[in-house]
């Protein structure tokens, strides 16, 4: 049965960005960082009205594409809800293709709201493991998504059941020395023009040695910080990515002979550090400024919250 919900409920989203992979997690190691897309839903009796500040603001659609208005869409319909319209307002400073998780906060982030128009209402919301579920299932792999939906470090998985998909993830207790570096680029690089790059097998000595790596990174994440520059190697992604994103690859590649573990952040060309260091070689930062890169240190990024009335009010005014 198919229940509609009122006009007048308003709930809001606060959901973080995210760097995938580290290297050799590929499409399995996430973890959330402290940049945030703030959005609110309402129902409103008709239509649809779809406003954004900040990132993406004049460049994505305004319409029933827009990805958070499918999310919420999506998010309702798990719990078999509808609404006779919607507003739906975004302020976004997470960039936009960059490699830090937009798509997947997006995605997040509609759900969550859906999830405190449902709330309000005075249904069930939808749990952490199901919206890790819902939101994996538009990018069809969990690494932004969870590290999103769950906040801090997560390894994720997916089981394939006939035609169906299943998503999980597990978070990991990042070690307290670990200090998060990202460098921004003013670039722009899509997931899907880059994983065209990626070929279709991989040797079994390529393949055993990622197995090796990521394996040492839930290590050197959790309890041996000491080990992160090893545990951050790659051969199955990031060197094949490189020609599309030279200055990135170029920086990676500083940063590692400097000593300091570095990874493209997902597909790039956001590049991100983790170390026990205080601050970036000087050598880094110069370069970074020299080639059009925002350095700044991050803090691990929380879950995704929801709320009815805090930020909904404040971002109304």
């Amino acid at each position: 049965m198919i229940h509609a919900l009122p006009a007048g409920l308003t709930a809001s989203a606060v959901v973080s960005a995210s760097a995938a992979n580290l290297g050799p997690g590929f499409d399995s190691l996430g973890l959330a960082l402290s940049l945030y897309d703030e959005i609110v839903v309402t129902t409103i009796d008709s239509g649809l009205q779809v406003e954004v500040e900040g990132e993406g603001a004049g460049q994505v659609p305004l319409g029933p594409e827009h990805l958070v208005v499918r999310a919420v869409e999506r998010g309702l319909s798990a719990a078999r809800a509808t609404v006779p319209g919607l507003a739906v307002r975004c302020r976004n400073d997470i960039p936009h293709s960059r490699g830090l998780g937009s798509s997947a906060a997006a995605v997040v982030g509609g759900l969550a709201a859906a999830n405190g128009v449902l709330t309000q209402a005075g249904w069930n919301s939808l749990t952490k493991p199901q919206l890790i579920q819902l939101a994996s299932e538009f990018e069809g792999h969990p690494d932004n998504a969870s590290a999103a939906v769950l906040g801090g470090a997560v390894v994720s998985w997916t089981e394939e059941a006939g035609d169906r998909s299943t998503y999980s993830a597990v978070p990991l207790r990042l070690h307290p020395d670990i200090r998060i570096f990202s460098a921004i680029p003013a670039e722009r690089s899509l997931t899907a023009a880059t994983r065209v790059l990626l070929p279709g097998r991989v040797s079994h000595e390529d393949a055993r040695f990622n197995v090796s790596r990521a394996a040492l990174l839930v290590v050197a994440l959790t309890e041996r910080p000491d080990l992160l520059l090893a545990a951050t190697e790659d051969v199955l992604h990031q060197p094949q990515r490189a020609a599309a994103m030279p200055t990135s690859a170029e920086y990676l590649q500083l940063l590692r002979r400097c000593h300091v573990p570095a990874a493209l952040s997902g597909a790039g060309p956001a590049v991100i550090a983790l170390t026990t260091r205080p601050e970036l070689p000087a050598e880094a930062l110069e370069f970074g400024t020299a080639n059009g890169f925002t350095v700044r240190e991050m803090s691990v990024g929380e879950g995704v919250r929801w709320t009815s009335d805090v930020i909904a009010q404040r971002l109304r005014r």
